[in-house]
């Protein structure tokens, strides 16, 4: 997996006050933490928006914190709900050689010919839960669906990934369905007319004896 970088400074002074500063001098607030004591540092505010718009859970940064590199994952990303302009992020520092737990986006490649027979095809799964090395983390889980017939479904457990990476997600989840478009007919006027006719012979017809 290819890592980002980005460098930051430390940040001594957590009052409010200094705080609201770093965010009026074009920085975000933000903490690493993990294994060691959590730090306080800032990041710029363009160089983030700019070069880390595609983010992902399992997305592996390397920041240069005044000379010390950590290699971190974004843990939570706090916004202002009405400018989204973001407001703090949480790093979580990992170790190398370590493994850790993350989730890994979906990908479907390929083309369904049960699409072609008139199937609908239903996505259920998006990430997988998976448990490996830093370095071995796959930037998405390939789901090859080009043998996707009517009918058929693809689950956790037919994933088939390099054997260093355990997946934790239930195997018996469906991951992709193929299924026949059910099409309900919308009923007539004539139709409507008969049903009509049936339940007036019907009030018509005499009480039995």
């Amino acid at each position: 997996m290819e890592m980002k970088e980005l460098s930051a400074v430390i940040r001594k002074d957590l009052k409010k006050g200094p705080t609201k500063k770093v965010r009026s001098e074009g920085k975000i607030p933000a903490v690493i933490y993990g294994h060691a004591e959590p730090v306080a540092i800032a990041v710029d505010e363009v160089v983030f928006n700019k070069s880390f718009t595609d983010i992902q859970a399992n997305t592996i940064f390397t920041i240069d914190v005044e000379g010390t590199n950590r290699d971190v994952l974004v843990k939570d990303i706090q916004e202002n709900i009405l400018t989204s302009k973001i407001l703090h992020i949480d790093f979580f520092e990992i170790e190398k050689g370590k493994a850790l737990r993350t989730t890994v986006p979906v990908k479907l490649v390929g083309v369904a010919p049960g699409i072609k027979a008139g199937g609908a095809l239903e996505e259920r799964l998006h990430v997988i839960d998976i448990e490996c090395i830093p370095s071995m983390i796959p930037s998405a889980i390939e789901i090859d669906i080009s043998n996707l017939q009517l009918n058929e479904a693809i689950h956790v457990s037919d994933i088939v990934i390099d054997e260093e990476v355990k997946i934790l997600s239930n195997p018996e989840q469906t991951i992709v369905s193929l299924s026949i478009i059910k099409v309900v007919e919308e009923a007539t006027d004539e139709d409507a007319d008969e049903e009509i006719a049936v339940e007036g012979e019907a009030a018509a017809e005499p009480a039995g004896e």
